[in-house]
């Protein structure tokens, strides 16, 4: 009897310890995510330029939407960051505005809409090391919007951490 008393008593200690270490150390893990998110903003600010190039070079080869041709994209200078829920991979956000042109043949020569400027997003992804861009864009949705549309896939990154 006494050998299985001290068996679960061994065993509680073990857990006891077990879960003061795993409290102990979420300071220390929350530190290291804290870092890792400060530094991966800093790259794609350092980045910016070139990711935004080969975003537009990505997004006008998509040959989206049908029948228009990119001519111009603003980026706007705020990013929202946000989490895959899914891959916990970081991703950027940044409001666009798109100017296309009709393609001869397209079918879209007679519609008068097609010179407005489009209000969208442009995503970026981080690989966990790198910056990178599908050329991915959300149209008639900003950053903050688009991150409450796809809801069940992101999460916004806090606001304390999201400054770089």
């Amino acid at each position: 009897m006494t050998s299985a008393l001290y068996m679960i008593g061994t065993f509680v200690a073990s857990l006891l310890a077990g879960a003061a270490i795993s409290i102990a150390l979420r300071p220390l893990r929350a530190a290291r995510q804290a870092e890792r998110l400060a530094r991966a903003q800093r790259d794609f600010h350092r980045q910016r330029e070139q990711l935004e190039a080969k975003f537009i070079e990505r997004a006008a080869a998509s040959g989206k939407p049908r029948g228009l041709r990119w001519v111009d994209v603003d980026f706007d200078d705020d990013v929202v960051y946000a989490r895959d829920r899914h891959t916990r991979r970081l991703k950027a956000l940044v409001a666009i505005e798109v100017s296309f042109e009709a393609i001869e043949g397209g079918g879209m020569e007679e519609v008068e809409a097609v010179s407005n400027v489009r209000a969208a997003t442009a995503e970026f992804l981080h690989d966990g090391t790198r910056w990178h861009t599908d050329g991915r864009v959300y149209f008639n949705l900003g950053p903050s919007a688009a991150v409450k549309y796809l809801a069940s896939d992101l999460e916004l990154v806090a606001e304390e951490h999201a400054r770089a």
